[in-house]
């Protein structure tokens, strides 16, 4: 690579790395120092917590590994900062990560500086190595974005008084939508998979054939008002509609609605979200439902859910960068079709549940090193979500992206699109 060649590659890696740390600090920038402490269950971690496990994985695998008498700011924070990478040595209990009063939110924020500063200034001479771990760093901070959005919505739901993070009014509701519509998918051998240039996670590849049986997707996102009568029906209180295991877990934890869902009186509903408590948008995606919930809902609306192969061929021909998604710090939530950039809401607004299990694709090898457990290492028991959501940085998501999720878990912003054999 030419002398110029390599400036313009560092430019455009620098900007990405610090516009990437900013939006971090801007998401947080409401927060006290408690509201960034606070751990309202194992599954979520405090936003101080995010914080800081980003700036671990920038100083560890970049400077730590490829910049000569790098010293960290703390030795003591690898202990208490990084997440599961046994390859890395002990580290702090993740359900206890609540607990960390220390160091400060004011700590943590003059060390992600502190390394910022180190990565900018060691950039223009590192290796095409490190430089690569940069570009999969700013995607790691970008999925935790994204969580740190859905752990601060599960914080404050958590608070009795239900404040919201960002208070703001919103518009006038959009008008509930038609009937569903169904789109014919490909039938027979199609691709799937990452391939080319561009950055992917070692999880989407190899590139590779399926075979699609005859099938036709939704044209829309299931909404609101369609849940609604879902729980109308009594489909929470209906077995046959259920997996064992999801049945199970509605009798165990008392389900009868999406996370975050409130009634007022007889039949109408409130949900909380990042801007407070609000009477629900009859026309907006549901969202905050499980792999089991998702299920059930396609099974009592006479369908199924797609699978990932089904669902990745259509968004081919989409743009994985329009929709509703993330593009500054703020309140974050679903809209209706209508006020969709994204046809078919195909991107944006909430991840998509699929029927597939998180597997490894024929000729998948995780990546050399420690970053090679970032995925491969949980392929086993989770769900494939397609998409991205209203708090998926712009740009982070693509048709062949593999986001993956325990059955039981609702706390991010999942959906559901439904899917039928032809």
């Amino acid at each position: 690579m030419t002398t110029a060649g390599a400036q313009r590659l560092s430019t455009t890696l620098a900007d990405d790395f610090a516009g990437t740390r900013a939006l971090s600090c801007a998401i947080a920038a409401q927060l006290s120092d408690a509201d960034a402490t606070v751990q309202p269950m194992p599954d979520a971690s405090p936003a101080k917590w995010h914080l800081a496990h980003t700036t671990w994985f920038f100083e560890t695998f970049v400077l730590r590994d490829h910049v000569a008498g790098h010293a960290p700011f703390d030795p003591r924070f690898a202990f208490l900062f990084n997440s599961y990478y046994e390859a890395e040595g002990a580290r702090h209990a993740r359900d206890r990560r609540g607990m960390l009063s220390r160091p400060s939110l004011s700590d943590i924020l003059d060390w992600r500086a502190h390394v910022d500063a180190a990565i900018a200034s060691a950039l223009p001479d590192l290796s095409p190595a490190a430089r690569d771990l940069i570009e999969l760093g700013i995607h790691h901070e970008q999925q935790h974005q994204e969580l740190m959005l859905t752990d601060m919505l599960a914080t404050f739901h958590a608070n009795p008084l239900l404040p919201a993070v960002w208070d703001h009014p919103r518009p006038t509701p959009a008008p509930v939508p038609g009937a569903i519509g169904w789109i014919e998918g490909i039938e027979g051998i199609a691709t799937i998979g990452h391939a080319g240039p561009g950055f992917a996670f070692d999880c989407e590849g190899p590139r590779h054939t399926v075979l699609l049986h005859p099938h036709a997707l939704a044209d829309r996102l299931v909404t609101n008002a369609e849940w609604q009568a879902f729980i109308a029906d009594g489909g929470y209180r209906d077995a046959a509609l259920w997996l064992s295991d999801g049945w199970a877990w509605v009798k165990r934890e008392a389900v009868e609605a999406p996370l975050y869902w409130q009634r007022e009186g007889a039949a109408d509903w409130r949900a909380f979200a990042l801007d407070g408590l609000h009477p629900l948008h009859p026309a907006a995606p549901v969202t905050h439902v499980s792999f089991y919930e998702a299920d059930a809902y396609a099974r009592w609306a006479g369908a199924r859910l797609p699978t990932e192969a089904e669902w990745e061929v259509a968004a081919q021909a989409h743009d994985p960068a329009g929709g509703n998604q993330l593009d500054t710090a703020g309140p974050v939530r679903p809209r209706a079709a209508a006020r969709s950039s994204s046809p078919h809401q195909m991107f944006g607004d909430v991840w998509q549940w699929t029927g597939s299990a998180y597997l490894p694709y024929p000729g998948f090898t995780p990546a050399e090193g420690a970053v090679g457990e970032y995925n491969g290492k949980f392929m086993s028991g989770q769900a494939v979500l397609k998409g991205a959501s209203c708090a998926t940085p712009r740009g982070h998501s693509r048709a062949s992206y593999r986001n993956f999720f325990y059955p039981h878990q609702r706390w991010q912003f999942t959906g559901v699109r439904l899917a039928k054999d032809l």
